[in-house]
């Protein structure tokens, strides 16, 4: 069954990245230049292209802002959590995040940063639909997505492993930066009005805050994801390493891509 993809950075990474695997383009008629490239990758990719009126295309996007451009795209890899526990393991793990919006940024900042997985349960999850690939502006495309039947069964297992298992918390008495997380280690999310369940907090090996101001006492999932992983990364040795100029033009798609931007 193919899984529907809305939006010119998202499409454009589906293309990109799946070529003819993806089943067909709808677009609507549009002056747009970054709609028309689009349309010129996806045929140079053998993708088929056919025209639809804005009424289809919302019709198909359920109320998900599609900037004149649809995807039928094969469905999302799941990765097997063992696969995940690696000796330089670094991933977030998402507990209660249920916003399409704040999962699916959550998604981009852990491409962005180089994470090993994004983890989240059966249970009290945003479901993979087009409003989440939407928001990770095309990461989905790349990420290590993981789902468990258990949270909390996820972190006892990594913890009976001796690897490091984060809760992030705003009242926690120690900073992430205290912490050795040079080994293999998970940063557990709460969402932004209940934090980390209690359970899966109990089981987590500690508990750490992020640097605060103090004027507010919580981030949104996607930039404490960001921040937590920058951290994990800094204690590795510094910045993730920049990639060759051959390497980012290809990440980027060639002439095509330019920045994302949801506007019309």
């Amino acid at each position: 069954m193919a899984r529907v993809v809305v939006g010119i950075q998202p499409v454009r990474e589906a293309v990109r990245v799946h070529g003819v695997k993806v089943e067909r383009l709808l677009v609507a008629r549009s002056e747009n230049p970054r709609l028309a490239a689009l349309v010129r990758l996806a045929r140079d990719k053998g993708i088929h292209v056919e025209e639809g009126t804005r009424l289809q295309l919302d019709q198909v996007s359920r109320g998900v802002h599609h900037q004149g451009v649809i995807a039928f795209a094969p469905e999302v890899k799941l990765f097997s959590f063992e696969s995940l526990l690696t000796e330089d393991a670094a991933f977030v793990m998402l507990d209660g995040v249920t916003d399409p919006q704040n999962f699916g940024a959550t998604i981009r900042s852990a491409v962005a940063l180089g994470s090993g997985g994004v983890v989240f349960g059966e249970n009290q999850a945003a479901p993979l639909t087009a409003a989440t690939f939407r928001a990770s502006a095309g990461a989905v495309e790349h990420a290590r997505l993981c789902r468990v039947p258990s949270l909390r069964g996820a972190v006892e297992e990594m913890v009976g492993r001796a690897m490091t298992v984060v809760s992030l918390e705003a009242d926690a008495e120690v900073s992430l930066a205290d912490l050795d997380l040079r080994g293999p280690t998970a940063v557990v999310i709460g969402s932004e009005d209940k934090g980390v369940g209690r359970a899966v907090r109990k089981s987590c090996s500690a508990r750490a805050r992020l640097p605060m101001s103090g004027i507010l006492d919580s981030l949104n999932a996607s930039v404490a994801a960001a921040v937590a992983l920058y951290e994990i990364r800094r204690q590795r040795g510094g910045p993730l390493a920049r990639a060759s100029s051959t390497e980012q033009e290809e990440a980027r798609g060639g002439d095509d891509q330019v920045e994302y931007d949801d506007s019309e």
